[in-house]
């Protein structure tokens, strides 16, 4: 997964109280075998009734729950060098699985997996968690990471993907060295169309569901450099029957949410806005914003 996961403003408005995520579409397959491919294929199937608590949201997801006892095991105890990457979420490391009973292997056999361990000190907590099996855990498309499983024993709150060999697109967009090249105008339009496809799924009469954190950080390529959309965290269902849109908690990431959703909750923009910070990150090679360290 590579450097997956970057430091993330979460923006909260007093104003705007915080609702409960609900479902989205049910991937119809519970096989998660083939993790490191792309497919054609698109699970999407009608969106259940919302809310739903933390029971159902587990019990109906289409991946497998590990224990922490697992994930220690296939990442070899969580060790430094197996760091993938950190975020507002912790810390994500590099394991093996047996690709058919998912039992830890050896380092170079099996299958490669990307687990990402919450930190309690961090900026997300168990919403977060929840909001990213409640989603993930239920739609497949070949554009957005796929999360193979969870761990949800005692006070660990982990999350199991899919490894992305050449990380995010941030890296190789504003990181030099010998392992992050510069990207060709050919492959950063590969990449933007792949990240549009995902978002157009999303948006789906079917799917409905809001991707509050569009970014380059967030957008993990494969070996082939095709773009999946990943942390689900600050997700949430899209309008449905008359209404024309949802009232939110304010959240994202500085320079990439309007500052009139910041301002006001108000999210008529926010969609333009964003797609066009990140259209800009790809043209210009080089960031638009400037990281702050206190939320608003």
């Amino acid at each position: 997964m590579g450097n997956c996961l970057a430091v993330r403003i979460k923006a909260e408005s007093p104003f705007h109280s915080a609702s409960t995520s609900g479902t989205t579409s049910r991937n119809n397959s519970k096989n998660v075998n083939g993790l490191s491919g792309s497919s054609s294929k698109v699970s999407s199937t009608s969106v259940p009734p919302t809310p739903r608590s933390e029971g159902e949201i587990l019990q109906s997801s289409n991946v497998k729950s590990f224990t922490f006892n697992d994930l220690r095991n296939a990442t070899r105890n969580f060790r430094p060098d197996s760091v993938l990457g950190e975020g507002g979420f912790g810390s994500v490391f590099k394991g093996w699985i047996d690709e058919h009973s998912f039992v830890a292997t050896k380092p170079g056999t099996g299958i490669v997996i990307a687990v990402k361990r919450l930190n309690q000190e961090g900026f997300q907590g168990h919403r977060e968690w929840l909001a990213e099996v409640n989603y993930l855990g239920q739609l497949y498309h070949p554009n957005l990471v796929k999360l193979v499983g969870y761990c949800l024993e005692d006070e660990h709150r982990l999350l199991v993907y899919e490894f992305m060999p050449r990380g995010s697109l941030e890296n190789h967009l504003f990181r030099r060295g010998s392992y992050f090249q510069p990207l060709s105008w050919n492959l950063r339009m590969k990449v933007a169309l792949g990240a549009a496809r995902g978002l157009a799924f999303l948006h789906g009469a079917e799917t409905k569901v809001i991707y509050r954190d569009f970014k380059t950080s967030n957008i993990l390529l494969d070996s082939n450099y095709n773009a999946k959309l990943s942390d689900f965290g600050l997700a949430k269902d899209g309008p449905t029957g008359d209404k024309s849109h949802v009232s939110t908690r304010v959240m994202g990431t500085y320079g990439y949410a309007a500052p009139e959703y910041l301002a006001t909750g108000t999210n008529y923009t926010f969609f333009f806005f964003i797609c066009s910070a990140f259209l800009a990150d790809i043209c210009q090679h080089r960031q638009v914003y400037i990281l702050h360290t206190n939320p608003i």
